[in-house]
């Protein structure tokens, strides 16, 4: 995930259609992975927040408050899911089929 380039780059869609031989098959698979992912690094950082969670009011608040803030640093900076879904199917990490293989079979 670190190698990722955060930042908006130009694709080529030639070769973002080979695996499927169709641009919207392959723009459904990337936006399936993508909410994939996002639900997976939600759940991650909602388990993580859920650590500093607490009822009472004190001193410790603020410490607890930058740790906090440090952790959701981290995730901001992060590539964004739909980048690292690209990503993933660039690499042929992505596992796909159609309905309609399946029904054959």
């Amino acid at each position: 995930m670190a190698n990722i380039n955060p930042s908006i780059t130009t694709r080529n869609t030639d070769k973002l259609v080979e695996p499927t031989g169709n641009i919207y098959e392959t723009v459904v698979i990337l936006s399936k992975r993508a909410r994939q992912i996002s639900t997976g690094l939600k759940e991650e950082l909602n388990s993580k927040l859920a650590e500093f969670a607490s009822t009472v009011d004190n001193l410790e608040e603020i410490f607890e408050n930058r740790e906090q803030i440090e952790i959701s640093k981290f995730y901001e900076r992060m590539p964004k899911p739909t980048l690292l879904a690209i990503d993933e199917f660039m690499e042929d990490k992505v596992m796909f089929r159609k309905p309609e293989e399946d029904i054959e079979e």
